[in-house]
């Protein structure tokens, strides 16, 4: 299996997951273990693979940036790169729908933090948990 077949499997892997988080306020369980647990493990057993087996590029590393972008030319490692923040930025898009049902927080508050999540990762971390401070400020008052 080529790297691009690959790639193109994990997003549709980590698209499942996603579509699974959109429709969550109606299955909530099958959410959390689809979107939370199954992709997510799917897709860091993927990235584990990429990681173990034998590559043939040789440089880069995790040193200076310099090594890092050295390390990302090499198709096997940007790939592992590439699975790693679809495994975590699902598993974080499925914590948040989880710690907003928990909380009793609208999935309308949280829906718009999801595709910031999935396309910035940690900037949607941060709406996520801006709209959980917002809500918690305004119960107090």
């Amino acid at each position: 299996m080529t790297f691009e077949t690959l790639f193109s499997l994990a997003g549709v892997v980590a698209m499942t997951g996603w579509l699974c988080l959109l429709v969550s306020p109606r299955i909530p369980l099958w959410s959390d273990l689809i979107a939370g647990m199954i992709l997510p493990v799917v897709l860091s057993l993927g990235y584990l693979a990429l990681l173990i087996l034998p590559s043939s590029d040789g440089g880069g590393g995790f040193g200076s940036l310099a090594e890092v972008m050295a390390l990302f030319s090499h198709e096997q490692a940007a790939l592992a790169g590439w699975v790693h923040f679809l495994a975590f930025d699902l598993f974080i898009g499925a914590w948040a729908c989880r710690k907003a049902r928990s909380e009793g927080l609208r999935f309308r508050l949280v829906a718009p933090c999801l595709p910031l999540i999935f396309l910035f990762g940690p900037a949607g971390l941060l709406a996520f948990q801006a709209v959980r401070a917002v809500r918690s400020r305004m119960r107090q008052v």
